[in-house]
């Protein structure tokens, strides 16, 4: 379901310099106003931003959010809360096996990791991070870029890191540094979410699909001193919902795009991230269906984890096709053609960002060689298993806390101290038989990556086998108790050193070799990246200036585009579906069964209600959760899915063929109303008028 398109129709669909349709991922301070104003009669001015801005939210874990009223209720997915749901399940109460409906504020509970960010303010801190690394190269500009970032957040957050939280952003591929801050929520109560078999209907055969029938959406609420959070700025829902060629936006924190990369680090995505990753994902999904299959409540444990494993699959196999497609590859080296002529063409551009090109390539090319030995020692692939995450927080934390702000490890900043601590101390509860299939399976393919005879893997498996090591180290680890896991936090580098815990024991053991390849990561490939990618980045600007949209990063974005229907294959695939669409698609069996509470709603229901829906919104992975907005703010659908074509859009847009897939305001508020009696929120969401 994927074609891949002739050459010439790419060259037609996109060009270098950006040329406006459904493209573009743009940063609130930089909207594309003409544009919108040509293409839709909509001028999206200063005030206009700063409402969307700040009506909506970041899910840090990876999500996006809005205010859907001035009382701190929040929209966003199901699949952004589903981890909180299960973490409050428990084989008694499966919420999300029977959803779960707060019928009053008081009976909305904590989710034990959510952390929500409003975007407050942003300011440009280039010239700062530029005056800090001028004239560096190698373990000196990676050490004085991270220590510049760190002192900058430090200075944002000042006394107040409870509640704001402020992170250094590399735009254009470090063309630009802006320091976003936002506003800190932490404690985060979950108020409704659907079934499980509602909310995923169609599971993973219907994911990245179109048509869908979906209710993948989820209410949280926002609170600060035990109360819930008064906000001034929230989209109240339209009456009517997202309509047949109507303008959307969609504002959101798309997680990362890699459409400005150079051609050597698209072939090293290729052939080198995207393959192997892929292969690793595969097994993964098989040791998880395996364990799920062994009774209803391996099925709950595991079933968060094997959501975000056949995600991830399916969203980086149509990265890969993209990249396997010659026709892209060739746009691809088409625009960096036009640009690297545009640098030669002047012998003062040429001597200035000439080379740029050729030393990202050696850069890469050292990736290479060390690339399984970080993947699986430093970003944690060889250790798959909660108690180790929590294990190397402790050690790394009690190590890097005693150093100055502006010297430590980046994730142990002083900013983002409170999200550490938040996921180290929480309740969510761990599963010691699980946890020791997942981390025997990782220590097989860590003595697989590396090789039997290497050091480390000897260091770490001894004699014994990867299952023996994981039991031995689970059955006597206490770290599954957030009260062991704070009292070490607190008792800091001693109670580290003294601690027993056979995990602690191996994040110490270790950590030296993590730290050896991290450290030869930063100052031999990222520095000489990031150096060489700023200058790629003054060269795009010295041709195409602001005209163009920095490439994605987790960070707030605005998408304009219409509802409207593809091409495929010369069938014409409509923009809506609806709920009766629903009842026609389900088979019974899962994936494709209704739950009870939808049969038995059916003669309750308007089947002819829009469900789901289709725009040319420009989107990736973060996206999940970005309310879709009309031109008065309003809330019009809930951004949940992208189609399969969206896949390759991590490195090119096609107006053609990419669509957002979208749950119908209208649909969340029948479902609400006729399946749940959740009158309540539907009197607070239709009451949210401005």
């Amino acid at each position: 379901m994927n074609p891949k398109p002739a050459l010439a129709l790419i060259l037609m669909a996109v060009t270098s310099t950006a040329a406006f349709a459904g493209e573009g991922m743009w940063t609130p301070d930089n909207l594309p106003k003409a544009q919108v104003q040509a293409k839709y009669g909509f001028t999206p001015d200063a005030k206009w931003a700063e409402r969307v801005q700040k009506s909506a939210l970041r899910l840090a874990g990876g999500c996006s959010g809005s205010f859907v009223s001035p009382n701190g209720l929040v929209l966003t997915n199901h699949h952004c809360v589903n981890s909180c749901v299960q973490q409050l399940s428990s084989a008694e109460k499966d919420y999300i096996k029977s959803g779960f409906l707060a019928k009053d504020e008081k009976d909305e509970i904590k989710c034990p990791e959510i952390e929500l960010n409003r975007l407050d303010q942003i300011v440009d801190v280039t010239e700062r991070i530029r005056k800090a690394t001028a004239g560096k190269s190698g373990e000196d500009y990676s050490k004085a870029e991270k220590a510049i970032k760190s002192e900058i957040e430090k200075e944002c957050v000042g006394k107040d890191s409870a509640d704001t939280r402020c992170d250094v952003v590399d735009l254009y591929r470090g063309g630009v540094y802006d320091l976003y801050k936002y506003h800190r929520f932490q404690d985060v109560r979950l108020a409704f979410a659907p079934e499980l078999e509602i909310a995923f209907f169609g599971g993973d055969p219907d994911n990245f699909n179109f048509p869908r029938y979906d209710l993948d959406m989820g209410l949280l609420r926002a609170y600060e001193n035990g109360k819930p959070v008064k906000v001034k700025e929230y989209f109240p829902f339209s009456k009517n919902g997202a309509e047949d060629g109507e303008m959307t936006v969609i504002v959101g924190n798309p997680g990362g795009t890699d459409r400005q990369l150079t051609i050597a680090q698209l072939d090293f995505a290729r052939d080198d991230e995207l393959i192997p990753y892929l292969m690793l994902l595969a097994e993964r999904r098989g040791l998880l269906e395996q364990f799920r299959s062994q009774g209803a409540e391996n099925w709950r444990v595991a079933q968060s984890d094997l959501f975000g494993t056949e995600n991830s699959f399916k969203a980086l196999r149509g990265r890969l096709q993209a990249l396997q497609d010659p026709a892209v590859f060739e746009l691809k080296r088409k625009q960096e053609k036009e640009l690297r002529d545009f640098v030669d063409a002047d012998p003062a551009r040429k001597q200035k960002y000439g080379a740029a090109w050729d030393e990202i390539a050696k850069a890469v090319a050292l990736h290479r060689n060390i690339e399984d030995r970080y993947n699986y020692i430093e970003y944690g692939r060889g250790f798959y298993s909660r108690y180790f995450e929590y294990a190397r927080t402790l050690v790394r934390g009690a190590a890097e806390r005693g150093k100055p702000n502006a010297e430590r490890l980046r994730e142990f900043s002083d900013s983002r101290l409170p999200s550490v601590t938040q996921r180290l101390f929480s309740t969510a509860p761990v599963y010691p038989d699980y946890e020791k299939v997942k981390l025997g399976w990782s220590l097989a393919k860590l003595r697989e990556a590396l090789g039997t005879d290497d050091a480390f893997v000897r260091q770490v498996l001894g004699k014994e086998s990867p299952e023996a090591l994981a039991k031995r180290l689970v059955d006597g680890s206490r770290l599954n108790d957030p009260a062991v896991r704070k009292a070490l936090w607190e008792g800091g580098a001693d109670a580290i050193a003294k601690s027993d815990d056979p995990f602690i024991a191996l994040a110490r053991q270790v950590d030296g070799d993590g730290r050896a390849i991290r450290t030869r990561y930063e100052n031999e490939i990222e520095s000489v990246i990031d150096k060489n990618s700023e200058l790629i980045a003054e060269a795009r600007f010295a041709k195409y200036g602001t005209s163009v949209y920095p490439d994605a990063t987790f960070t707030q974005r605005f998408s304009f585009g219409e509802v409207k229907g593809w091409d495929e294959k010369g069938e014409a695939v409509k923009p809506f579906t609806t709920i009766g669409g629903a009842f026609e698609h389900a088979t019974g069996s899962y994936p494709f069964a209704l739950p009870q509470s939808w049969l038995d709603a059916k003669g309750r229901l308007d089947l002819g209600q829009r469900y789901n829906f289709v725009t040319t919104n420009d989107i990736i992975g973060g996206n999940s959760g970005s309310p879709v907005i009309n031109k008065n703010a309003e809330v019009v659908g809930l951004v949940f899915d992208g189609n399969i074509h969206s896949l390759g859009g991590d490195y090119w847009y096609d107006e053609r063929l990419n669509r957002a897939v979208s749950v119908h305001s209208g649909a969340i508020l029948e479902a609400l109303r006729k399946v749940y009696g959740a009158d309540a929120l539907v009197k607070e969401i239709e009451s949210a008028r401005r």
